[in-house]
C-alpha cells in the first residue's frame, strides 16, 4: 500500500486520468473529489462490497433457475 500525505487542495494523480483532490478536513473526515473518466465506477467501499454480494447472489438464483429449466424440459 502506498501511504502519502496531503493537505486541503492537493492532488494525487493515479495514471494519466484520475485526480483525486482533498476538498476539505474536518475533524476526523476528509471531503475527496475525484476525477476519473466516466467509464471509470467509482464507489465508496462499503457500497462496491454490497454490489458485488447482490452480483454474486444473482448469478447463483440464475444457475438455479437454469438448472430447474433443464430439469422440466428433460421431463
Amino acid at each position: 500500500m502506498l501511504v502519502l500525505t496531503r493537505k486541503k487542495d492537493e492532488a494525487i494523480k493515479i495514471g494519466d486520468d484520475i485526480e483525486i483532490t482533498v476538498l476539505s478536513i474536518n475533524g476526523d473526515q476528509v471531503k475527496l473529489g475525484i476525477q476519473a473518466p466516466k467509464h471509470i465506477e467509482i464507489h465508496r467501499k462499503e457500497i462496491y462490497l454490497s454490489i458485488q454480494e447482490e452480483n454474486n447472489a444473482a448469478s447463483h438464483s440464475s444457475l438455479d433457475l437454469l438448472k430447474a429449466l433443464s430439469n422440466q424440459l428433460k421431463k
